[in-house]
């Protein structure tokens, strides 16, 4: 049982009746979900080892993104199929912050403001590879909302290759500068501009009653070598929840203790919160219902498959690369406690 979840069980109560007014209809849901998380008997899944006769149930997992004991396969597939569009050049990081101003309305109105997020950071790449001769890019953005104490902190963390693809010409890939992709303090500057002409253009976001907004905002542009480190940091993060169990190093009626690495001395630090203010801290980073926390754009969406294995095709020619129509999808297994054997589910029962 996780730490969280049962932290959840034995507070929930006297979580609602503190904090009612801000807990939201998806932070509902996610408590509702991760308190029945494998704990249903009415719902279970059937496993049958492929080596021996054994047979298993187990209660069903609840699925919720932000369970921390569930999509643990789900966060290996991801990588697996980023692992697949990885193009044999230079990887950047760029990451997008929002000010400490805008975060009100990240608790007010989360989705509107996240898919406005993506929005502008996506034009905003696109434009500056325009002008760089670069062609069409991809890249995959990635939502991060806390900070390493766990506040509320959006940002957008984006993988991009180095280069694009000229359409104009064919079978062309045009190379990035060599440790260079974009200037950050440029980038920063359109990205503060855009943001704020979104937010007054937009039906129900408004910069009223906002204290003044700072001339300076945060991006970041940085190398990551080939990508797959990056994309592994952010594989961490994306179906594990906020907090991983490992972290609670301390807990009992009263109060919480958690550690986390400072990002100012580079060392890990310890944060004591009273329970219910932990739960929280936790629970309002949920995101909500039908927002999409990780996206594909450009050479690296779905629907340029052929186009991206025509590039590796013309950077690696020589390598055996996954074509589009020949993708693995993993099946979820477990070990057999008899033979040590993996397991497969064979179905799910449903008795009332």
């Amino acid at each position: 049982m996780s730490t969280f979840i049962d932290l959840l069980r034995q507070h929930h109560q006297a979580l609602e009746l503190e904090y009612s007014s801000e807990l939201s209809n998806d932070m509902r849901r996610a408590i509702y979900a991760m308190l029945m998380c494998k704990m249903a008997q009415q719902r279970q899944s059937l496993w049958a080892c492929d080596h021996c006769s054994h047979h298993d149930q187990t209660p069903l997992s609840c699925g919720h993104r932000n369970c921390p004991q569930c999509q643990q396969n789900t966060t290996s597939q991801w990588l697996t199929r980023q692992k697949a569009k990885r193009l044999p050049v230079d990887y950047f990081m760029v990451t997008f912050t929002l000010p400490f101003e805008l975060r009100v309305l990240a608790r007010q109105q989360p989705k509107a403001l996240y898919q406005l997020m993506f929005r502008v950071t996506s034009s905003v790449l696109k434009d500056f590879a325009t002008r760089q001769g670069l062609g069409n890019i991809g890249f995959t953005s990635v939502l991060h909302t806390h900070s390493r104490r766990r506040e509320l902190h959006p940002h957008l963390h984006i993988v991009v290759p180095n280069g694009g693809y000229n359409p104009g010409r064919r079978k062309q890939w045009r190379k990035g500068k060599k440790g260079y992709l974009f200037n950050k303090i440029a980038l920063a500057k359109v990205w503060r501009a855009r943001v704020l002409e979104a937010i007054k253009q937009h039906p129900t976001l408004s910069l009223d009653n906002l204290n003044k907004m700072p001339e300076t905002w945060v991006v970041d542009c940085k190398k990551v070598g080939q990508g797959l480190p990056a994309l592994k940091y952010l594989s961490r993060y994306l179906y594990r929840g906020v907090l991983p169990d490992k972290d609670i190093i301390a807990y009992d009626e009263q109060s919480v203790t958690f550690r986390y690495k400072n990002s100012t001395t580079n060392k890990t630090a310890q944060r004591t919160l009273p329970v219910l203010k932990f739960l929280l801290l936790i629970l309002q980073h949920v995101l909500p219902k039908r927002l999409q926390r990780v996206r594909d754009y450009g050479l690296l969406s779905s629907g340029a498959k052929k186009l991206r294995l025509l590039i590796q095709l013309l950077l690696m020619p020589n390598h055996n690369w996954l074509t589009p129509n020949n993708e693995v999808i993993t099946r979820a297994t477990r070990i057999c406690p008899c033979c040590q054997h993996k397991m497969h589910c064979i179905g799910i029962t449903r008795t009332r």
